[in-house]
Formats: structure tokens, C-alpha cells, sequence
């Protein structure tokens, strides 16, 4: 890709395409800012649209400033080093930016991913004492397991099963995100401490919180207020941009970004594993990989879902899994902790104007340029800016008209939403809390739809009782209709019309096969009509699985192919 792209831009100046793809380490940082200044070049001509290209590009920085302690943090939860979810979030933005199916959202370390790795560094440092490799081999353990979820990422992409993200109901994607937007506010409580990477630190006091409270507000009103006046700029940059000026200047005592940890460091370089590859490890990492990629897969389909809703245009839900895996792949071989779609960091996106890939490239690459040479600079941010930005998020993602709804959606769509959100914010397992909702949903579903059934009966001329069917079929349904026949009342001829039904699963036509028994141990015969062509095939397909006589279709029987004003038509004509 990389290649294409150099070819495709003629870089002037003669530069060698090998000297950029194999930068001499020892060089300056000067070197390194002419490097990343002409890869800079190379994406804006190939992703950059000259209209949008700014607002990408406003749009990255300020997803970048806003990555820098989301990924201090996630990798502290994981009990890992900051520099390794700093890798992760550059260069899972990077790649998904690029490859992904989804443009303008954002991707990195998240939270979802970090509480789950927390068990596999832990038991990994065990594992690696155990087997006489040193006490610190958990995070060797952690890069495997990411590469394994990436594999498993673009399986799922080549299988196409990104697609059945559509069967998630609405109560489980209001309860998603707003399980999401709470877990986000709780994970601004540290920066209200003295030591926000420091567990059970001491609250701020005094006029220490008095500052960081006055300072988050200020930069909550910056970005309310400035979209009113213009929208040539990001409000949630300049909102960061000022209040960092005001700290600065005015030399106040607040926390910033090097209270957390020191972002600068090197180009991540090629993992040495020293664990056996071999098949123990693999079985010891298989069951978090596999947690790890449903988790960053469902929460990534469904930020993806989200995005297409606020841009009213549409994502590609395959592509985005093998953006996905390919990113963890990657980032797993080069020392990152992996990651998945970040549902505020797309938000902010979103909400500052970035719309194009050129948006998501400009965040990794800015967020790599702080760790090469920017590191000072951004440590002096404060952090208070930082929350302010992310509350905002929180008020911008939770569906607030999801409260007002309530109680007016059915009973069992408002349990849902509560009970999505409870699972995600206590559990911290998006997978878990996805799942649940549509098992639960699915069964409200079926539920309803089993109480559909109904019939009513006449009798013909000759003496044919025949029954009028209506409603689905199917493994909820099936008691229902089995108790609305009588056998040893009915007459020796019944006839089962189901113009009004329709034969959905395997329990339908067992219940089809068992009825029909029962009227041939009495001597009767029962026999169908007005079947659907899709009802039709199913019995044909069963064969003897099913002993009951199907009739030819009457033909005035139009129901498959026209609509009801065409029926009234035709029945008026005659």
C-alpha cells in the first residue's frame, strides 16, 4: 500500500521510495519530521478531499489530544506499559483508518479490551515464572493473544458475519450506548484525584477541585458556545487550545497529561517473543482472543451502525472486520495492545467536522508525532481540558429520548435498554451485554408473534369442515394450534386453509405431521390449502417427514404475487 502510495504521488526531490520505508534509526528527529512531513503529503493526495480536507485534519489533532490519556489509562488497567496503549491507539487508528469500512470513525485502546487483558497479564506472569522465563512474560502472553484476535477478526470478515449486525434490535443499541456514555463519565473519576493513575488515591480538595471544576466548565462552555458563532474551527480543539493557554500563562497549579505518564518514546519496533509458540500457549491464550475479538467486533459493528446514523450514510460491515483484524495483527506484532472502534473518540470526530479517512489517518499519525518529538508539549495539557471534552461526549452519546420513551414502548423493549446498559456498566463486557439483549429480545419477539395464532372454522355444503389459519407457525406457536383442533368431533373430511399463515421452522411442520396422525388413527383425512410457495417448498424439501395431502392451489389463489387492491380488482372483474 505503502509503496503504491509513493509511486502514486512522485515525491520531488528524487528521494529514494527504499530511504522512506527504511528510515536509518540513528538519524535525527529532524529527519523524522521531514519523514512523517512527506508521509503527511502522501496520504492528503491520496485520501485528502480538498473541500473536507481541513476539517480532517482539525478534526485528527483533536482526536489525538483526546487519545493521548484514554490510552495512558487503558494500558495502566491492563497492567501494562503506557508507551504500549500509545502504540496501540496510533497504530490501530491508523491502519482501520485506511482499511476499515467505516470512514471518519476512530479506533484504538479502549476500555472493553483493557478489563478483559487485566486476567491474561496476570495469569501470563505466572505462566512465565512457572516456566522459568521471568516474572514479566504477561505482556508477551498479551501481544500473542492480540495477534490470535486478529486472525480471528478477519476470519469472521472473510465469513462475512459482520453482516448480521443488522439482526441487533433498538432497545439493545440504546442500552449500548448508553451503558457506553456512563462507563466514559466513570472513567473521568480518576482525573478528580491527586493521582489519577494511582488506585484509591485521595480526592482533590479545596481550591484544587474548585480549579479543575472551573476549568472542565469553561471547557464544556467552549464547545456548547462556539458552534453558534462559527464552524470553520473544531470547538472541541479551540476549547483545549484556550484552556491549555490559560493554564500555561497564567501558571496554574492544576494536573496535566505528565501526571499520568510520559508519552515520549521511539518507533515501536518488531516483537522478540520469548514464550514458546507452541500448542500449550496457544491453548492458554485461545479463550481470551476469542472473548477479545466478539467484544472488539460487536462494540466496532455497533459504533459503525452508530456513525451511519449520525452521517446518514452507510458503512461496510465486512470490510470493517478485516480492518479490524489486520490492525491487531499488526499491532500485536509490534509490541501494541490491540484495540477496536472508540465510540467517543468517533463523536468527537464526528462532531468537529471529519467525515473522510483522511480524518482517522491525521489522528494516528498526530498521536505518533507526540510520541517521537511532541512529548513535552503535550504533557503540558491539562487534564481538565481533557475531561471537559469527554463529558461533552457523554451528553452527546447517551439517548437521553431513550428516558422519555420508557413507558411508551413495549414492556419488554424498555427492559431491554435498562437491562443492556446495567450489564455494560457493572460488567464492563459489551459482548456479554449484546448478547444478553438480543436473546432477550429475540424471546419478546417470538413470544408476541406465538400469540398471533388463531383460527375459525366453517362448514361446507358437503359436509368438509374446513379451518381458517392465521398467523406464523412455528416452535411458539406450536401448542396453540395443536389445541384449536378437535379430531374425534370433526367430520371425516377437514381441510386446513392457510392463505392467512405461514409455516416458519422445523416445529411448524412437525406439528403439521403430528396433527395429520391424529386424524388418520381416527379413519379421517386432513388435507392443506392456500399454502405460500415458501410453505410449499419446506414440505416438499421434508418429503415423508410430513404424511398430510397438500390440494392444488385454486386459481383465483393470487396472494404470493399480488397485493391486496390487485385482489379486489380481480374478484370485482368477476
Amino acid at each position: 500500500m505503502f509503496l503504491r502510495l509513493l509511486k502514486f504521488c512522485r515525491i520531488p526531490g528524487g528521494m529514494p521510495p527504499r530511504d522512506l520505508l527504511t528510515p536509518d534509526p540513528r538519524k535525527s528527529r529532524e529527519n523524522y519530521i521531514q519523514y512523517l512531513s512527506i508521509v503527511f503529503k502522501l496520504i492528503y493526495r491520496k485520501f485528502g478531499d480538498r473541500i473536507q480536507a481541513k476539517d480532517d485534519l482539525l478534526s485528527g489533532l483533536t482526536v489525538a489530544l483526546a487519545l493521548v490519556p484514554e490510552a495512558v489509562a487503558f494500558a495502566i488497567i491492563a497492567g501494562v506499559s503506557p508507551l504500549i496503549g500509545l502504540y496501540a491507539a496510533f497504530m490501530v487508528c491508523l491502519i482501520t483508518a485506511v482499511l476499515g469500512g467505516r470512514p471518519g470513525m476512530i479506533s484504538g485502546a479502549t476500555g472493553a479490551l483493557a478489563v478483559i487483558m487485566v486476567s491474561l497479564v496476570l495469569l501470563g506472569n505466572e505462566r512465565g515464572e512457572s516456566l522459568g522465563l521471568g516474572p514479566d512474560m504477561g505482556v508477551q502472553y498479551l501481544f500473542a493473544a492480540v495477534i490470535l484476535m486478529g486472525i480471528i477478526q478477519i476470519g469472521c470478515g472473510c465469513l462475512k458475519l459482520g453482516r448480521f449486525v443488522r439482526l441487533i434490535p433498538q432497545p439493545v443499541m440504546f442500552g449500548f450506548v448508553n451503558g457506553l456514555a456512563i462507563v466514559i463519565f466513570e472513567a473521568q473519576f480518576p482525573m478528580f484525584t491527586e493521582s489519577p493513575t494511582t488506585p484509591d488515591a485521595s480526592w482533590l480538595q479545596g481550591n484544587d477541585l474548585y480549579l479543575m471544576v472551573g476549568l472542565i466548565a469553561l471547557t464544556m462552555a467552549i464547545i456548547y458556545l462556539l458552534p453558534k458563532l462559527t464552524t470553520q474551527f473544531p470547538s472541541s480543539l479551540a476549547a483545549i487550545g484556550t484552556v491549555s493557554l490559560i493554564v500555561i500563562g497564567l501558571d496554574l497549579d492544576t494536573l496535566v497529561v505528565r501526571d499520568m505518564a510520559s508519552i515520549g518514546g521511539e518507533l515501536p519496533s518488531l516483537v522478540s517473543f520469548s514464550i514458546p509458540l507452541n500448542w500449550e500457549t496457544l491453548s492458554f491464550i485461545a479463550p481470551f482472543s476469542f472473548i477479545l475479538a466478539a467484544v472488539g467486533l460487536i462494540e466496532s459493528l455497533m459504533t459503525l451502525t452508530l456513525i451511519d446514523e449520525l452521517t446518514e450514510t452507510r458503512g461496510n460491515s465486512t470490510r470493517e472486520c478485516l480492518g479490524q483484524g489486520t490492525a491487531n495483527v499488526i499491532t500485536g506484532f509490534f509490541g501494541g495492545m490491540g484495540g477496536c472502534a472508540m465510540i467517543g473518540q468517533s463523536i468527537i470526530n464526528i462532531r468537529s467536522g471529519g467525515r473522510g479517512r483522511l480524518s482517522g489517518i491525521a489522528a494516528g499519525l498526530f498521536l505518533l508525532a507526540f510520541i517521537l518529538f511532541a512529548s513535552s508539549l503535550i504533557e503540558r495539557i491539562p487534564l481538565a481540558a481533557l475531561t471537559g471534552v469527554m463529558f461533552m461526549v457523554v451528553i452527546g452519546t447517551f439517548e437521553w429520548s431513550s428516558i422519555r420513551i420508557l413507558r411508551k414502548i413495549p414492556k419488554t423493549d424498555a427492559f431491554v435498554i435498562i437491562m443492556v446498559s446495567a450489564i455494560t456498566v457493572i460488567t464492563h463486557n459489551l459482548a456479554l451485554a449484546v448478547i444478553s439483549g438480543v436473546i432477550v429480545s429475540a424471546l419478546g419477539f417470538a413470544w408476541e408473534s406465538a400469540k398471533q395464532i388463531h383460527r375459525h372454522s366453517e362448514i361446507n355444503k358437503d359436509g368438509t369442515k374446513v379451518y381458517f389459519l392465521h398467523g406464523p407457525l412455528f416452535f411458539g406457536s406450536v401448542t396453540d394450534f395443536n389445541l384449536g383442533f378437535t379430531p374425534a368431533d370433526d367430520p371425516v373430511s377437514v381441510i386446513v386453509d392457510m392463505k392467512e399463515s405461514r409455516v416458519w421452522d422445523h416445529s411448524g411442520l412437525e406439528a403439521i405431521h403430528k396433527l395429520g396422525g391424529r386424524y388418520q388413527s381416527l379413519g379421517k383425512t386432513i388435507k392443506l390449502q392456500h399454502i405460500s410457495p415458501n410453505c410449499r417448498n419446506l414440505l416438499k424439501k421434508a418429503g415423508s417427514m410430513v404424511d398430510v395431502i397438500v390440494l392444488p392451489d385454486d386459481p383465483s389463489y393470487h396472494v404470493a404475487n399480488l397485493n391486496k387492491a390487485e385482489e379486489d380488482s380481480i374478484i370485482s372483474d368477476k
